[in-house]
């Protein structure tokens, strides 16, 4: 339900921004909202030839393609002139996003249709997992921890196995390999919930963790920073990992709090100290290493433990084909059969991902979010908050909207900043440490179509406002 309002409000709400702007005389047109594609010059006014000031008319007429741009400075959007057809149409500044028509079909194309292929895989390994056994063993190891976090779940439940995978492609940087653990996860979990549209409490619990998004090798922001020329990409790592850390441990104390789970379960706290000197271990190897060293650890980690643990089903399959024999079935069928059931599951979310992403792109475009954006950094600034913090901030205030849209901010800060300057350190570690939380609701919730998502929204923002906290006190600390 706060989805599905929050949804129509900022829809409503940079609908009416926008027609309010075209008839203010505060924009020309309208059309980029709706055809408009991310980076084009944004038309803001149309003349005569003869209105133009004399030396734009001037140069305008022997200027090759007849077009001029004026004021150019990279730091900022250039006013460019195009005469055409007997009148100068002006452009200035670039449009944010895409606008609401290609919105819809890159939605399709350049997400979803990725995301099934994605989907498809590891739903087929998944299926591997579950018959042949592995699944089932591996809950029974973990069994003791979660049956702490989830206490509502059965022992040795199937959805322990999901969402360990999901945690550990998390924690690895494996973004399309997450996604489709967590949705087989929330699927089973799905088959235990009593109220079928409405969240329960371990979706909630898993969902907010996996929304805090704790990350062991942070292996994109490595690489966007080596493509900027830092002079060392790895040295948000550590900033990155406390960061996500904070913000895991804040998600399951608020979750926790109003579950009344035990804190004090034996457990519980074995197995958090054990994630603890997981990540104090891999920092103190991490530390010896140099450079050259850092940079390969970092960006073959992530792949080595995905291909191993792909080797490792396709093996335990193997050894365990009786089972599959006992089902009627091959390893490839089997494979093939949870292929299908990950390409339904993504024909199942698009509507979901493509309604909020349509709404996140019209609020960007309608120059709303610019406003707020800017007021916010405005009163930061006047309450005594440094520069180098304030001009971060759009990364944090995106990244729970759009991760693409704060991608292309961090990477902006770092060109305009520096990549080795707090700015752009820290807008790194904000990319870094938090979820892109509408996005996620939508996917994960759609999927089996949970309408009334209880306080899951309000807890994963609250946990992104932590970390974003957070996150400036450790580059601080650090930088």
């Amino acid at each position: 339900m706060v989805l599905s309002r929050f949804w129509l409000a900022i829809f409503i709400s940079s609908i009416v921004f926008v027609v309010f702007s075209l008839f203010s005389g505060n924009s020309y047109t309208i059309d980029y909202v709706l055809n408009g594609k991310k980076d084009d010059p944004i038309l803001i006014s149309e003349k005569y030839l003869n209105q133009v000031p004399a030396f734009v008319k001037d140069s305008i007429e022997k200027a090759p393609e007849q077009t001029i741009v004026v004021n150019k400075v990279d730091a900022n959007p250039d006013t460019t002139y195009v005469y055409k057809s007997k009148t100068v149409k002006i452009y200035s500044g670039v449009q944010k996003s895409d606008g609401l028509l290609p919105t819809c079909k890159n939605s399709l194309l350049d997400l979803i249709i990725p995301l099934i292929a994605y989907l498809a895989f590891f739903c087929g390994i998944m299926e591997l997992l579950i018959i042949s056994g592995a699944a089932e063993k591996l809950a029974q190891k973990l069994g003791p921890v979660f049956g702490k976090i989830f206490p509502s779940l059965p022992k040795n439940h199937e959805s322990i196995s999901y969402m360990t995978m999901n945690f550990a492609a998390n924690f690895l940087g494996l973004d399309s390999a997450a996604t489709p653990f967590g949705l087989k996860a929330m699927q089973s979990l799905q088959e235990l919930n009593p109220e079928k549209d409405k969240a329960s409490d371990p979706q909630i619990m898993f969902m907010c963790l996996h929304a805090a998004g704790l990350t062991l090798i942070p292996t994109s922001i490595i690489g966007y920073r080596a493509a900027e020329n830092a002079a060392n990409p790895a040295d948000v790592m550590l900033p990155c990992i406390i960061t996500s850390f904070i913000g895991t441990i804040a998600a399951f104390l608020i979750v926790g709090i109003r579950q009344k789970i035990n804190f004090k379960s034996a457990s519980l706290v074995v197995g958090l100290v054990s994630l603890i000197a997981a990540i104090v271990g891999l920092l103190f190897y991490v530390n010896t290493l140099d450079l050259i060293g850092k940079n390969f650890f970092t960006s073959n980690l992530s792949g080595l433990l995905l291909v191993l643990i792909i080797a490792f089903t396709l093996v335990f399959a193997f050894v365990k084909e009786k089972k599959f024999v006992e089902k009627d079935t091959t390893i490839f069928d089997t494979f093939v059969t949870g292929a299908n059931n990950g390409l339904k599951t993504g024909v199942t979310i698009f509507p979901y991902v493509m309604g909020m992403l349509v709404a996140i792109s019209f609020f960007r475009n309608s120059g709303l979010f610019e406003i707020i954006s800017n007021g916010i950094s405005f009163i930061f600034s006047n309450i005594g908050v440094s520069k180098q913090i304030t001009d971060s901030l759009p990364v944090a205030m995106l990244r729970p909207f759009s991760s693409g849209g704060s991608r292309g901010f961090m990477i902006d800060s770092m060109r305009n900043f520096g990549p080795d300057s707090f700015t752009g350190r820290l807008s790194c570690i904000f990319q870094c440490s938090a979820e892109t939380t509408f996005y996620v609701i939508a996917v994960y919730f759609g999927s089996i179509k949970v309408k009334n998502t209880r306080y899951v929204l309000s807890t994963m923002l609250l946990v992104d406002l932590i970390c974003v906290i957070t996150a400036i006190l450790v580059a601080s600390w650090f930088f």
